[in-house]
């Protein structure tokens, strides 16, 4: 019972550390803003840029309520920061301004050179 509990434990931690991206001594988080995770972590290696169309929707007491049924176009950008060949590169997806996701990927690799 004890070896199952502690799997258990080991699981949900597991999954916790999947919503943060440490940088330096800081922790980068869900809702976080672009220019909070910029100035932690440097320029990305690479920004993907689309938008999306959703309802509008604000946030009252940390519940999300929906206003009218009307689409707004919604910026999202997909930053991937390649942390070196041997760490895991991150790739961090902004909606609207804010972290909605972060992922870990496999392993990075070494930028070209340039001459």
């Amino acid at each position: 019972m004890r070896g199952f509990l502690a799997v258990i434990a080991l699981l949900i931690t597991t999954s916790a550390m999947a919503d943060a991206m440490r940088c330096g001594s800081r922790l980068i988080r869900e809702g976080d803003t672009q220019t909070a995770v910029r100035d932690l972590c440097g320029d990305p290696s690479d920004v993907l840029s689309r938008s999306i169309l959703r309802r509008p929707t604000y946030f009252v007491g940390g519940r999300e309520y929906y206003f009218g049924d009307a689409m707004v176009e919604v910026p999202v950008e997909i930053w991937t920061y390649n942390l070196g060949p041997y760490k895991l590169m991150r790739r961090i997806r902004f909606v609207d301004g804010l972290v909605e996701e972060i992922e870990t990927l496999g392993y990075g690799y070494r930028p070209p050179a340039t001459d």
